[in-house]
């Protein structure tokens, strides 16, 4: 299976120790070289675990050719998109809700970062979620109590 990853999803995975994760459940990752830029910039965090995981997963992207519905998104999530289409990739990783309502309507299947982590434990990959969540929210990643709740019960951990 083919994976195309947006920055907001991989810097959550990265602050919980979890890129690893996508290579074990994905057969290949790739992103725009856009989004790489994004997350490699010195000084942001993660920078250098992303620059890392991400050699050699990059792709460029011409919109030029692609015609996606996408009020209000960054270039970032509109290649990531695109690159989805040309790649004939399997799966949009994305956190951003509008980005992923935008993905929808135009028939691109997406996941989030905790929806990754859901399917690692599915898989057997991690035994518990809530080390991972609990990572995430000593990074300063804000993520919803609603939305934490929701992830623990689909990993059956509530």
């Amino acid at each position: 299976m083919l994976l195309v990853a947006d920055s907001s999803a991989l810097i959550t995975l990265a602050a919980c120790d979890a890129l690893d994760l996508l290579e074990r459940l994905f057969d290949r990752v790739r992103v725009p070289k856009v989004v790489r830029h994004e997350v490699v910039v010195p000084g942001k965090p993660f920078a250098v675990e992303l620059q890392e995981f991400l050699r050699g997963k990059a792709e460029e992207v011409n919109l030029q050719h692609f015609v996606i519905a996408a009020g209000g998104l960054g270039q970032g999530e509109l290649e990531a998109m695109a690159l989805v289409r040309l790649l004939n990739a399997d799966l949009l990783l994305i956190d951003d809700r509008r980005a992923r309502a935008v993905a929808e309507i135009n028939e691109i299947k997406s996941v989030g970062s905790l929806g990754i982590l859901v399917l690692a434990k599915r898989k057997g990959l991690i035994s518990k979620i809530r080390p991972y969540i609990d990572r995430i929210q000593a990074s300063q990643i804000y993520l919803g109590p609603d939305v934490v709740a929701e992830v623990l019960r689909a990993a059956d951990e509530a």
